[in-house]
């Protein structure tokens, strides 16, 4: 959406999970980009976070799962609606049928092999110390930032492939998820809005699109059923409140 401010809201923890991921991949994709080993500190402490929250949670069986719940969505479209591209749903089926064969090649948890690197591990361990990677706390990952380049870059690289096939999972859901549906136009009175959703309907994911560079944000809350949006002024120093102007927005509600 050009020339627009984007809000996300997911409807379930599985896309809340899926969201937080993405994000932090596409911040280890940009700390790759750089070349100063303050770049390379940011692209570890990405990869900390990642690998913590593939600790927490069985992301292979959520992708899993959420693979086989779209194709099913898909099937069944396919089956109920006339004039549906077979072709095509059987093209996107067969790229999540794919990914799913991808993901149970795959043994054992998913990052557990750089949880054993003896290096990574150190650094990990002392992260949650502010200030902890320090070159007297950490002297084995100075030198490791101070050799070489080319060689920093290939241990980043192999301690990112583990989390790769699950990665292009989540971009594949997500992708079907956001464009499962098209933005409407809508108008919040004083800046607030309420919608009540069919509560037949599996909804997934809210977006919430407001011109950029406006002095207002979107706060998002409720869930399934129902949800208020407030679009809010911020601040540098007193608490946000919330506009009184009508506001134009678009908003996504995604079903798939």
């Amino acid at each position: 959406m050009k020339d627009l401010t984007l809000y996300e809201f997911p409807l379930n923890e599985r896309v809340r999970l899926f969201i937080r991921l993405e994000h932090l991949f596409q911040q280890f994709d940009h700390f790759m980009l750089g070349r100063s080993t303050w770049d390379c500190r940011a692209v570890v402490s990405t990869l900390i976070d990642i690998a913590g929250v593939f600790g927490r949670n069985d992301l292979k069986s959520e992708a899993l799962q959420e693979i086989d719940r779209q194709a099913a969505v898909l099937n069944r479209m396919a089956k109920l609606y006339e004039g549906v591209d077979q072709s095509m749903v059987q093209q996107v089926i067969g790229r999540l049928e794919g990914i799913s064969k991808g993901l149970y090649a795959f043994s054992g948890k998913v990052g557990l092999s750089l949880m054993e690197n003896e290096l990574f591990k150190g650094i990990a361990q002392r992260s949650s110390m502010p200030g902890g990677s320090c070159s007297f706390d950490l002297p084995a990952y100075h030198h490791w930032l101070e050799g070489d380049e080319a060689q920093r870059r290939e241990d980043l690289e192999a301690w990112i492939q583990p989390f790769l096939q699950v990665r292009s999972a989540i971009d594949l859901l997500l992708n079907f998820i956001r464009t499962s549906a098209n933005p409407v136009q809508e108008m919040a009175a004083s800046g607030f809005y309420q919608k009540t959703l069919d509560h037949t309907l599996s909804f997934q994911l809210l977006r919430v699109a407001v011109p950029r560079h406006e002095p207002y944000y979107a706060e998002v809350s409720g869930g399934k059923h129902r949800f208020t949006i407030r679009f809010m002024l911020r601040d540098s120093v007193l608490r946000p409140v919330q506009t009184t102007e009508d506001i134009d927005f678009l908003l996504t509600c995604c079903l798939f």
